[in-house]
């Protein structure tokens, strides 16, 4: 977890949540004191795996039929 000022998470903090965004995690301190961490939201991630399996679910084509399994299955031991 990197350190960085108020003051300079005050003018940075654009830049500081798309790096938080991207998995980095800060500690703010106040006068070399910590006062608050910044970390990634837990709820991102989850809406980061929810888009990935909607996104794996719409990949697919068509489903295959069982008996198109068992004839490539077949093909595939000749």
């Amino acid at each position: 977890m990197r350190e960085i000022g108020s003051y300079d998470a005050k003018t940075k903090l654009p830049e500081i949540l798309r790096r938080v965004e991207a998995g980095e995690s800060f500690t703010i301190t106040n006068r070399g004191r910590p006062v608050a961490d910044v970390v990634p939201s837990s709820s991102a991630s989850h809406e980061k795996d929810q888009a990935a399996i909607e996104n794996i679910l719409a990949a697919k084509k068509h489903p295959v039929s069982d008996e198109t399994l068992t004839n490539l299955r077949g093909a595939g031991q000749k």
